[in-house]
């Protein structure tokens, strides 16, 4: 399984303790992904960020639904990889 979180360069120089607002999910739990694909839109600090597929896949999670916010680092979903 691969965790499917926000960049860490979007968090650059963004202060440890705020949350990134997860805008509205593409995608849904068991949907097959490619690589690259956009599956998320989130919000940090009034700028709107992408969430791309890392792997070509299957959403196997969602776990920060739209309208939640995450901390720096947490995965908002789990993709389980194709080969």
């Amino acid at each position: 399984m691969t965790a499917i979180t926000l960049s860490a360069d979007a968090w650059k120089d963004i202060d440890l303790t705020t949350e990134a607002l997860v805008d509205k999910w593409l995608v849904a739990e068991g949907d097959t992904v490619h690589a690259g694909q956009l599956l998320a839109n989130v919000v940090l600090v009034k700028t709107n960020q992408d969430i791309m597929a890392p792997a070509d896949g299957r959403v196997e999670k969602i776990l920060v639904q739209a309208g939640e916010t995450f901390a720096q680092g947490k995965p908002i979903a789990m993709l389980k990889e194709t080969s």
